[in-house]
Formats: structure tokens, C-alpha cells, sequence
């Protein structure tokens, strides 16, 4: 059995395989290559970048941009993988049956998930999805993300199709 627990609600949840069988801290071990990870992420992650209002924020508008990748808890395994693989992030509970590995610590976005997918590139259009992605961290790095033109801009960007490279 594994615990997990919420980002910051404190919660712990108790992960069982399908069948009758424990999972143990050892089935979560895998030995992941770059490739495969390219492949599962062009499949099932996404990168993401919300926009939400907060009162604390200097324009009361923050900017969450996070990588996730979701899967039934039957195959959390995978989830624990990428975790192990990357050094960084979390895998908590989404629904009943569904959990996700996430991460949003801004800094291990730009220093562990943009480099790495910078050197193995993504295959399908998740490709433009991730470059905008990038340019939104990039913009954040910046300051941008704190005028109103940056969020904007960031908005405009987030909200664009993925039909070309930017």
C-alpha cells in the first residue's frame, strides 16, 4: 500500500491494484527512458497554464502554469515512475479512480521539465503546446506576468490554436 497525499490539504489516500494484490513501494520502481517518456507525454500529459484571480497577487490575477500527466489508479505505477524520473513533482488523487502527477514549482518547470523536453522533443502537435508553455515561463521569468499588457499577452497565447510553432 501507498500513501499519497493532496499538494496541501493534508489528505492521505491508500492506492491499491486492480486485483487483490498490495502495491508496494517497489512495484513503483521503474526504470524509465527518455524515449518512452517523450511517448507517454505525447500521449497522456499536458501542459497547462491557468489563469486564475487572487487578491494577493499585484494585478489580482495569477499565473499557475503546471505539467500534468493523468492516469487510472490501476497504473499508478507509471505515475510514481515519472516522479522518480524527474526528481520533482507529486501524485495525488483527482477523482475516485483517477490520479496525476503534477508539477508546479515553478522552479523545477524551468530547470528539470523545459530542459529536458528541449533535448527530447515532443512528436505531436503537444509540441507547440509545450513551446508555448516555455514562452509563458519565459515571460514569467521576466516579470511579465505581473502588468496587465504580460497577462494579456499570456492569455492571447494560452488560448491560441497549436497549429504552429511559437
Amino acid at each position: 500500500m501507498i500513501k499519497t497525499g493532496g499538494q496541501s490539504a493534508g489528505k492521505t489516500f491508500n492506492i491499491l491494484k486492480e486485483s487483490s494484490e498490495t502495491l508496494c513501494p517497489e512495484d513503483t520502481k521503474m526504470n524509465l527512458h527518455p524515449r518512452w517518456v517523450v511517448g507517454f507525454v505525447d500521449g497522456e500529459g499536458c501542459f497547462h497554464i491557468g489563469i486564475s484571480k487572487n487578491p494577493t497577487m499585484k494585478n489580482g490575477i495569477q499565473v499557475l502554469p503546471e505539467f500534468v500527466v493523468t492516469q487510472h489508479k490501476r497504473d499508478v505505477q507509471v505515475l510514481y515512475g515519472l516522479k522518480a524520473f524527474f526528481k520533482c513533482g507529486i501524485v495525488r488523487h483527482e477523482k475516485p479512480d483517477i490520479l496525476c502527477f503534477r508539477v508546479r514549482e515553478r522552479k523545477a518547470l524551468e530547470t528539470i521539465i523545459i530542459p529536458f523536453f528541449e533535448k527530447h522533443k515532443l512528436k505531436t502537435r503537444k509540441r507547440q503546446d509545450f513551446l508555448k508553455f516555455r514562452r509563458v515561463l519565459k515571460m514569467m521569468s521576466e516579470g511579465l506576468h505581473l502588468s496587465t499588457e504580460g497577462i494579456n499577452e499570456i492569455r492571447i497565447l494560452r488560448e491560441s490554436p497549436s497549429t504552429k510553432e511559437t
